[in-house]
């Protein structure tokens, strides 16, 4: 499983999902694929006010405010 981690730098809520995001990585054991929003003009369109945001084939499965419960049911 391939998971899309998107953020930007200087992004102290995407240091924090980043950290949960790792913790639901040890339970499951999937890769993260980290995208800085920053570096594409599309995808900084679609996703600079929802940020940090975690996708699985194409799905948006959480985004703002990351939480454990959540990640691990959807993941």
């Amino acid at each position: 499983m391939d998971v899309k981690f998107f953020s930007r730098s200087h992004c102290e809520l995407c240091v924090e999902g980043l950290r949960t995001l790792k913790l639901v990585q040890e339970e499951l054991g999937f890769t993260i694929d980290m995208i800085d929003i920053e570096t594409d003009e599309a995808i900084h369109e679609k996703y600079m006010l929802m940020i940090p945001v975690v996708e699985k084939d194409g799905e948006v499965i959480q985004y703002g405010n990351l939480d454990y419960v959540t990640l691990m049911e959807r993941l």
